[in-house]
């Protein structure tokens, strides 16, 4: 496995060793072992999947504490370009985000901790599947908007993007109180 720092403390690119012949492939998106050693310890205790058509955004998500939701995220089918915020109000980085295509082809992985927003952005017809360190709980969902001028994330938006009455409604940074 191959292990990408990013400008933001704690955010992971993973890139698995993938080994492939005539007939397909295979690799291992998650060893315990082999995390370990890369120095990631977190223990997933849910696996998530997500569909989603051209065009869909869905983010920025988050779960409050005392149950923040670290993620190990890759997608399985089509293409989607991936976002993380960083949350944390006395991280240097705060507020600065970062993006990545994640596809079937690349089978890049994002680790995601559980202080920072996520969201993605279908580049095409797409499937994410993620594995993460909390169960759901609906009391501690949280969000920000998508657009928030103080993040300005450069999102790869053909058109208006679709989203869900809980993203159109998501509230910016400036106007939440965020307890990271």
């Amino acid at each position: 496995m191959k292990i990408t720092k990013t400008p933001i403390e704690g955010l992971l690119v993973i890139e698995p060793e993938v080994h492939g012949d005539d007939r397909g492939f295979f690799f291992e998106s998650y060893n315990v072992d082999k995390f370990e050693g890369l120095g990631i310890d977190t223990v997933f205790v849910q696996a998530n999947h997500s569909k989603s058509a051209k065009g869909v955004l869905r983010g920025i998500h988050f779960q409050l504490p005392p149950k923040p939701m670290t993620k190990l995220v890759r997608c399985t089918r089509g293409r989607l370009w991936d976002v993380v915020v960083d949350l944390r109000k006395d991280s240097p980085t705060y507020k600065q985000w970062f993006g990545i295509e994640l596809s079937e082809n690349n089978k890049k992985m994002f680790y995601v901790p559980g202080d920072f927003g996520h969201g993605f952005y279908a580049l095409e017809d797409c499937e994410l599947q993620y594995k993460v360190s909390s169960t759901f709980d609906s009391e501690l969902d949280g969000g920000i908007a998508w657009n928030d001028p103080e993040v300005n994330i450069d999102w790869p938006i053909e058109g208006e993007p679709i989203l869900s009455g809980r993203d159109q409604a998501a509230k910016t940074l400036a106007d939440s109180d965020l307890p990271f």
